[in-house]
């Protein structure tokens, strides 16, 4: 039997790096969720992480096209910012460098008038 050390995958090879959101990000997104759940607004979430972008995409309903998709680009840091909004049908809602800021285009949705 072969018991030698296992071998690490080389650092930094084949160029698979993917985007992902941070603690502090997915804190700041995970508490919009919660509170969007709460209200009954929200029922499912995908996350997935690419070499272009991460998304946390929100749904009503599992079986449907997201809601919104909050997106990371790295890539458009120094223009229009890192993180967008994006409704059902692709377009932008808000677009920035700050990501508490960015949500809160989302965040209007729980304020309704008092009858």
């Amino acid at each position: 039997m072969n018991m030698e050390a296992p071998v690490p995958f080389p650092a930094g090879q084949g160029g698979l790096e993917q985007v992902a959101f941070d603690r502090r990000e997915l804190s700041l997104i995970l508490r919009l969720y919660g509170q969007m759940v709460a209200a009954g607004e929200w029922r499912d979430y995908g996350l997935s992480h690419g070499r272009e972008a991460a998304t946390f995409a929100v749904f009503r309903r599992t079986a449907e096209v997201p809601l919104y998709r909050i997106e990371k680009r790295p890539k458009l840091r120094g223009k229009q910012g890192i993180y967008a909004v994006l409704g059902a049908a692709g377009q932008v809602l808000r677009r920035g460098h700050d990501l508490a800021a960015v949500l809160k285009v989302l965040e209007r949705k729980l304020i309704r008038p008092v009858d």
